[in-house]
């Protein structure tokens, strides 16, 4: 548990430390191009740990104690007082497409850090999960579509899917304000094709409390596994009970066990309490009595018995999937996610505005932390494709129209380009004042979605 913690906070720290300072960065460089003096360049809010001053214009570069952020402080005479011979290097005296510039710069330099990312990572190659259906319950959509066990998924309205990944983000952005069935082309079990018809609302997808992939029907197919013992983890309760390499569990405690996740889901919920396992060695059936120890997972305390199964290796190659282009392919790809990612943000962001998305979907520090630590222990690829992820993110939500955020001035640069005069003093003290609200209600609702995901 400690262990999980320690990596989510590194994951997240440097992650978050390569983000502000690009966002920062697009700022600062293009504040210098367009000749206004930068006073302070700083990553962090509060308390400086470092600091030192540069050669040029004695800019001070500071890290600071709170890592959720950073600033580029300028000469500007509405903070401080400026020299004469410096006032045409101030910001507030600098034409508008200059200031306008210098805002966009930090959403803009976190969008060309995406589409960096996500060229890495599609020439790296991405590993994934193929998109197999597993079991389809009766009466939900997929059923009525007519999916069946181990269809995989070949394309959604005619976009090409390779993961489960794919399959999420694309049929999320189908579903978005679509009234007719979306056409899902499927390769069977038995290698032909077919196409399925899936009904699917934005509203049942983004109002879904739970998966709302589970909610239509569709859920990711996992090769039966016998339930045989292939090797034991040091001090396995299993082996110092009498269980050998080799033996099939088929009950436990009276129940029939017919695969290794029959097992787990008798194990997990006993943690310290005896069961008895009947197992097949050679033939000959044979009675055991394990107690599975405690371990903490996900903050969660499970048992285990320190077995793990023989796996079977055609069943998991098929599972597996490696996504990767060359070159120039890849650019153009990573563009295209990016486009993708950006478009499917704002529709997301216009649909909890107007209450049709569950605002359950907003996540705080904390998921984020988590997310960084899970995708660096799958592997460097997953890690990067994260980086991409959030800093489009930040990219969009800094573009939006509220008062202290880049998109907040811009708006105020589109009213001073239509009346010819900036917006006055007050009245962006006043929006200053709201954003300060908005934002405070925005991170109170994050941390308890954040907080609830926790406790569940």
């Amino acid at each position: 548990m400690l262990s999980n913690f320690v990596v989510s906070a590194i994951a997240f720290l440097i992650a978050l430390g390569i983000l502000i300072s690009i966002h920062e960065y697009g700022h600062f460089w293009v504040a210098r191009k367009v000749g206004i003096k930068v006073l302070t360049f700083s990553l962090g809010f509060g308390k400086p740990l470092w600091k030192r001053t540069g050669a040029v214009d004695n800019t001070e570069y500071v890290i600071a104690a709170i890592p959720l952020g950073g600033y580029v402080k300028m000469l500007d005479e509405r903070e401080g007082t400026v020299l004469e011979h410096e006032r045409q290097r101030a910001f507030n005296n600098k034409p508008l497409w200059a200031r306008t510039l210098v805002v966009l710069a930090g959403p803009i330099a976190n969008f060309l850090l995406a589409i960096f990312a996500y060229w890495l990572v599609m020439m790296m190659g991405i590993s994934g999960i193929a998109p197999i259906v597993g079991d389809v319950p009766a009466g939900t959509a997929a059923a009525r579509a007519g999916f069946h066990l181990e269809d995989k998924i070949v394309s959604i309205n005619a976009r090409k899917v390779n993961t489960w990944t794919d399959a999420r983000i694309t049929l999320i952005d189908e579903s978005i304000d679509r009234v007719e069935p979306i056409p899902i082309e499927v390769e069977t079990r038995n290698g032909g094709s077919a196409r399925r018809q899936l009904e699917v609302t934005s509203v049942s997808m983004l109002e879904a409390e739970n998966d709302p992939f589970s909610v239509l029907g569709l859920s990711i197919w996992r090769p039966s596994v016998p339930a045989v013992v292939g090797a034991f983890t040091e001090g396995s309760a299993a082996e110092a009970a009498g269980l050998a390499v080799g033996d099939e569990i088929v009950a436990a405690d009276g129940q029939p066990i017919s695969n290794f996740s029959e097992l787990v889901g008798i194990v997990h919920p006993s943690a310290g309490k005896a069961i008895d396992f009947r197992v097949e060695r050679g033939g000959t059936a044979l009675d055991f009595t394990v107690t599975p120890k405690a371990s903490e997972h996900n903050g969660e305390s499970i048992g285990l018995i320190g077995i793990s199964p023989n796996r079977p290796n055609e069943a998991f190659d098929r599972l597996q999937v490696k996504v990767k282009y060359p070159p120039i392919e890849a650019l153009g790809k990573a563009m295209q996610r990016t486009y993708d990612m950006t478009t499917l943000t704002l529709q997301m962001l216009s649909k909890l505005v107007v209450g049709e998305a569950s605002l359950d979907n907003i996540s705080g520090p904390l998921s984020i932390a988590q997310f960084a630590g899970q995708s660096a222990s799958v592997g460097v690829d997953h890690y990067i494709n994260f980086i991409a992820l959030i800093s489009l993110s930040l990219a969009v939500l800094n573009l939006m129209p509220i008062p202290m955020l880049d998109g907040g001035h811009l708006v105020y640069f589109a009213v001073e380009a239509v009346t010819r005069r900036p917006v006055s003093e007050r009245i962006q003290v006043w929006g200053q004042q709201l954003g300060i609200v908005l934002l405070g209600g925005l991170m109170v609702l994050a941390f308890y979605n954040d907080i609830g995901r926790f406790l569940q």
